[in-house]
């Protein structure tokens, strides 16, 4: 298959490429950084440098192609990141209407059914519905879980209180995704034959807060490492002192109560809480403990 791909060489779409790739697909990757021109093509893959919000250059890209993976970049500025989110889901839709593709698969998020209380993934839920409208184009919704690299950013709460935390309590049970098990299941959603408008959540595991930092607790050598729960108001200014932006700080503490309230976890949960990614969280829990200690 001819399948192009989006989200340059990021923590999903690195591997999906060298997945698809290895099963023999001619794939082209865009990227806005002419730098990564040549390591794409190192890949074997064709690259494809431009930017997502100019249409012409994504309807010359997409043309002549059988399937593409969307992304929305995670970072849409610092003002305005649901309208921008949006409207980069709009030139997506355009082009592929455009280039007459016939099947997509995007990358959503669990909560993407809501248009309400789940932060920055509400833009997800505007742009699963525009696609929706798309005619004569199958499509898969990838709804991915709370992706375990985001923990990353609790590093410096860990080393600098000795706590990890959020704005939900110990007993929330959490759906976790690692990027890997994503890029499976992208790469069997853009192969297989498949028709009409589908949801397939893709979760690599479900586990309380406490649970969670547990298990980094004790892959850092700290077992006693405690889970706070925050106030909004707590959550909202620990992300200002950390440097976020006044926006983005306030989508993720919405999201934050989101998982508090449920939510986010809601369609999940009505869906089955089907569980089908493969790295649990004490695996992750060494390449956490890795990235701390680096």
């Amino acid at each position: 298959m001819k399948i192009v791909i989006t989200g340059s060489l990021g923590n999903v779409a690195r591997p999906l490429i060298k997945q698809l790739i290895a099963e023999g697909h001619d794939i082209t990757v865009i990227s806005s950084n002419e730098t990564k021109k040549a390591e794409i093509e190192n890949l074997g893959a064709k690259a494809a440098i431009g930017s997502i919000i100019d249409l012409g250059f994504l309807i010359e890209t997409f043309r002549g192609n059988n399937a593409v993976f969307l992304m929305t970049p995670p970072n849409m500025g610092f003002e305005n990141i649901v309208k921008n989110t949006v409207n980069a889901g709009k030139n997506y839709a355009e082009a592929i209407k455009q280039a007459g593709i016939k099947k997509i698969v995007m990358l959503s998020s669990i909560g993407a059914e809501s248009p309400v209380e789940n932060g920055p993934i509400k833009g997800l839920h505007f742009i699963e519905k525009l696609y929706n409208e798309l005619e004569n184009t199958s499509l898969t919704f990838l709804r991915a879980g709370y992706f375990y690299i985001n923990f990353f950013n609790d590093i410096p709460l860990i080393k600098n209180a000795g706590i990890i935390g959020g704005n939900y309590p110990g007993h929330t049970e959490v759906p976790l995704v690692h990027p890997k098990d994503i890029a499976k299941a992208a790469a069997e959603e853009l192969t297989k034959n498949s028709e009409g408008k589908n949801v397939r959540y893709i979760v690599s595991d479900v586990r309380t807060a406490s649970d969670i930092a547990k298990a980094f607790g004790n892959a850092i050598g700290k077992p006693e490492l405690p889970w706070v729960e925050f106030k909004d108001e707590e959550s909202l200014n620990g992300m200002l002192q950390a440097g976020l932006p006044q926006e983005i700080a306030e989508l993720y503490t919405e999201m934050g109560r989101g998982i508090r309230t449920g939510v986010v976890q809601k369609d999940f949960i009505e869906h089955g809480s089907v569980v089908d990614g493969k790295i649990k969280l004490e695996e992750y829990a060494e390449e956490f403990a890795n990235k701390f200690n680096s």
